[in-house]
């Protein structure tokens, strides 16, 4: 009787344990998934992703184990499912969790096997290392997922290789632990290098995709600043034209005099016009009351009348809108960029942009002739997408981070773009309009 009792209380202690250990993996692991990659809407999928998150925590991985073999592709395959978004971004979220889980578990029911035969402290100190990283890095983890450019995703992707083959390898590489003495002790030997080093690497390639989103969000910040520079050295100068053209004022009114007085009117016309073409007259184009969305069409205007392209605009956006600099920035940037290079070749260069914020939605319409091919996939024919327009693929993404739509394709003969966003928070989903400046 007292041994089924003592019997009875160790299995009573191992499944408290258990769901303690799962409970606090999935809690702590979520919350800094939630704040790398963005789910997919539906309680659903956050469902599939708490069940996937809780079995692999709670696996119990040897060196030498071949369930690391079988978790791999099921734990890349669950995670890519649950997520949306540049599926770069997600595949290299989704190997660093798994590495990191994985590393956990090897060191653990490896080196603790003998000291915990009940898997007490094992399965308690899963939840303690996820706090501990969750922990060290609450203050910096971001309020929505990171936004990385494809050259910095691959950069990452590439960086995360590494940790992965290496955590392979000493668990896989040294498969037939049980057969040989010696390939037991190379194996646990290697692993007190290895795995410590795989979850330190891990853990700091999490830090580095913030700190490289903070990179590149000052980029995009000094991107804007020359923007500005080159909006306001514009008017600089043609406030110094215009008191030049005033200083000069009379000595050109007694010019005119003089050429009226004489009755010739030809002349008089000429230096008319030759006053009237001056640049003192060509004022900067006034869009709209919004700073950002006027630096960007004033410089796309001068792009497209050096190709000698025509435009027809018809903007309306308030001072303050609820969305993201850099954003509303790429938006309009890359559609008149996208809408130019289109344009190029066509009989008919004439692209129109309507834009508006009205009755809870930004709107945004810009139509173009198509002067080449279309790519399927509605990116840009350019061959360094790093440096020129990224295309629709892009901007969708943009958009669908502000919960809106976006439509593109040819219509009547032109090629049509048109983007919706919602200027309120959607409710039940993360909002990027905390912080928008």
């Amino acid at each position: 009787m007292r041994d089924e009792l003592i019997r009875g209380l160790g299995l009573f202690l191992q499944s408290s344990a258990w769901s303690l250990s799962l409970v606090g993996n999935v809690f702590f692991l979520y919350r800094m998934w939630t704040r790398f990659v963005q789910m997919r809407r539906g309680w659903f999928w956050r469902a599939v992703l708490y069940v996937t998150l809780g079995i692999t925590s709670v696996t119990i991985i040897w060196i030498g184990d071949h369930n690391f073999l079988y978790a791999m592709p099921a734990f890349f395959l669950m995670g890519l499912l649950c997520s949306r978004g540049k599926l770069l971004g997600r595949a290299t979220v989704t190997m660093i969790f798994f590495s990191l889980i994985m590393s956990v578990n090897a060191t653990l029911d490896t080196y603790l096997e003998d000291l915990d035969r009940c898997n007490l402290l094992r399965s308690l100190m899963r939840p303690v290392f996820y706090g501990g990283f969750y922990l060290a890095i609450r203050n910096k983890l971001p309020k929505n997922p990171p936004e990385l450019s494809p050259r910095l995703w691959k950069l990452v992707l590439t960086l995360v290789a590494m940790p992965l083959c290496s955590l392979i390898a000493v668990v896989l590489l040294t498969s037939h632990r049980y057969e040989s003495l010696e390939v037991n002790a190379v194996g646990l030997n290697q692993g007190l290098v290895i795995l410590p080093v795989t979850l330190l690497t891990s853990f700091m390639l999490l830090a580095a995709i913030l700190v490289l989103e903070d990179h590149e969000r000052l980029e995009q910040a000094n991107h804007m600043a020359q923007l500005r520079e080159v909006y306001y050295q514009n008017l600089r100068q043609q406030e110094i034209q215009v008191r030049r053209l005033r200083h000069d004022l009379n000595n050109h009114l007694a010019v005119l005099q003089g050429l009226l007085a004489a009755g010739d009117q030809e002349k008089t016309l000429q230096y008319l016009k030759r006053i009237s073409d001056s640049e003192a007259l060509q004022t900067t184009q006034h869009y709209c009351d919004n700073e950002i969305a006027n630096v960007v069409l004033a410089a796309k205007m001068d792009k497209l009348g050096r190709e000698g392209l025509r435009a027809d605009i018809a903007v309306s956006l308030p001072q303050n809108l609820p969305v993201a600099d850099v954003d509303l920035c790429a938006l309009l940037g890359n559609a008149l960029d996208n809408a130019i290079e289109g344009s190029l070749g066509a009989p008919e260069g004439k692209i129109t942009v309507r834009c508006k914020a009205e009755k809870g939605l930004f709107m945004l319409q810009v139509r173009n002739p198509v002067g080449g091919p279309v790519q399927t996939d509605l990116s840009t024919t350019k061959k360094d997408k790093s440096i020129h327009g990224f295309g629709i693929p892009g901007m969708r993404e943009i958009v669908e981070r502000y919960h809106g739509t976006l439509d593109a394709g040819i219509r009547n003969g032109q090629f049509e773009l048109l983007a919706c966003l919602p200027t309120e928070p959607v409710p039940d989903m993360p909002s990027p309009y905390a912080d928008t400046k």
